[in-house]
């Protein structure tokens, strides 16, 4: 019994560690060819163009300025703005 068990952890060792060489010799291929196809597709590619910055956002519509307009009033009332800041705001708002 004990050559039997000798022989079934030296086959589980041996197993083993082909698995692990395997394993690490498929993912150092892969790595290579992952490089190359990037190195290809790099040279294969068209040059970028340059992009230019997003046009700014479209001025608000009336409607927008009368629900801040409504909740800058809201505001005021509750007491968490005070009346310069209502003013300030309110002009930010109907300036723009």
């Amino acid at each position: 019994m004990p050559g039997l068990l000798r022989g079934v952890a030296r086959t589980a060792v041996v197993a083993g560690t082909a698995t692990a060489v395997s394993n690490r010799v498929s993912r150092r291929q892969a790595g290579r060819w992952a490089q190359q196809d990037y190195e290809r597709s790099a040279a294969a590619a068209p040059p970028q163009q340059a992009y230019s910055a997003p046009p700014p956002p479209a001025a608000p519509s009336m409607d927008d300025k009368i629900s801040q307009l409504k909740e800058l009033g809201q505001l005021k009332e509750q007491g968490v703005l005070t009346e310069a800041e209502f003013e300030a705001q309110k002009s930010r708002i109907l300036g723009s």
